[in-house]
């Protein structure tokens, strides 16, 4: 698991930057990311992702405790869909398989 001090160390040696620098542009990055979702915009990573919030209705559901009906009110929800690149770097075994189908 990397976590966000290690994100942190990871941009100030790549890049140069003092570690309070790459701080505030993770924190940024991630801010603006929140913002945008939360007004409803997507953001569009490519080859990386997109973030976006998704609306779920509203539906009737049971307790599993009391197996008593309940309703479970409408949601927004944040949702991340991974790109083609970074599929790929995850399980490029796939990644070869779905080339090879879309070249058939």
């Amino acid at each position: 698991m990397v976590n966000k001090a290690e994100l942190v160390e990871i941009l100030s040696t790549k890049n140069e930057l003092s570690k309070a620098a790459a701080g505030a542009v993770l924190d940024t990055l991630i801010d603006t990311i929140q913002t945008a979702v939360k007004r409803g915009d997507t953001v569009q990573l490519v080859g990386f992702g997109t973030f976006k919030s998704v609306k779920r209705a509203a539906r009737a559901g049971k307790n599993p405790a009391t197996g008593d009906k309940i309703k479970i009110p409408a949601t927004t929800l944040p949702k991340f869909v991974p790109g083609a690149k970074f599929k790929a770097a995850v399980d490029p075994k796939a990644a070869k398989r779905k080339a090879e189908k879309a070249g058939k």
